[in-house]
């Protein structure tokens, strides 16, 4: 499976990086929806959560991690932050390579809005 966020974690194409390791791979979303916006991805691509195996905890968990150290490094831990993972259509999922979105740096607002 081949992806633009694959594409990034081997750095094929350009992207603002602001963490990488053997793991996890973290970068500024190119359309933020807040002041921060940073996208962590598996560097093995998963392409959805549903996906997951026993095998991608480590790089789970390390993307757990490396968004909290990221929320403090951005000014945003002590206000606080958003931890999403979409998967699959209808929760907006855009690319299937597995990312979590760190966003935060104003008030978000109700995480969804009221059923119509």
């Amino acid at each position: 499976m081949d992806t633009v966020f694959a594409q990034i974690v081997r750095r094929e194409i350009p992207a603002d990086l602001v963490y990488q390791d053997e793991l996890v791979t973290a970068f500024r979303d190119l359309q933020p929806q807040a002041p921060t916006h940073i996208l962590i991805v598996p560097n093995k691509p998963v392409a959805t959560v549903a996906d997951v195996t026993d095998a991608d905890e480590p790089a789970l968990g390390r993307m757990i991690t490396v968004a909290a150290r990221l929320a403090e490094e951005e000014g945003i831990d002590e206000a606080g932050y958003r931890l999403i993972l979409n998967c699959r259509a209808h929760a907006g999922q855009e690319v299937y390579h597995l990312h979590l979105h760190l966003v935060g740096g104003r008030p978000l607002g109700r995480m969804l809005s009221d059923p119509e």
